[in-house]
């Protein structure tokens, strides 16, 4: 009964090979992009960016130049949501991801769902933890 159960085991794994080894790849390169990376995005927040309003001068001083570095950072940081997803059920670090994302990108409502984000007393820790390893002050709510 046993062998029969790790021949169809074996045959699912060859039947579906291609698809596991490009899932395995991707989930290798997110986690070690996130390792890499998120305590180095979590240093440049600014300490009062939950506080402060938003800066509008460059964005009229240099509306083509504006445009796109929006685009590029909407990209990353859309690319950093849907990773961060992936990290909740594959190896990686999938909350810090997906807030670094948010933060990154914009959309209606952003700084409202930042704010509930960062509310949470496990997420501030946790970047609040990073920033100190990366001697920075901590977040200021």
């Amino acid at each position: 009964m046993e062998i029969g159960l790790f021949e169809n085991l074996f045959n699912i794994f060859e039947s579906y090979k291609k698809l596991i080894i490009g899932f395995g790849s991707v989930s290798l390169i997110l986690f070690i992009f996130s390792l890499l990376s998120i305590k180095w995005l979590v240093a440049l927040i600014p300490e009062d960016y939950f506080l402060s309003k938003k800066n509008t001068k460059f964005k009229s001083n240099f509306p083509l130049l504006w445009i796109f570095i929006m685009l590029i950072k909407n990209i990353f940081g859309y690319s950093l949501i849907v990773g961060g997803i992936f990290m909740l059920v594959l190896p990686g670090q999938g909350l810090f991801t997906i807030f670094i994302g948010l933060m990154l990108s914009n959309y209606p409502g952003k700084y409202y769902i930042e704010k509930r984000f960062i509310a949470i007393p496990s997420v501030l820790q946790s970047i609040n933890w990073l920033r100190r390893k990366s001697n920075k002050p901590p977040l200021k709510v």
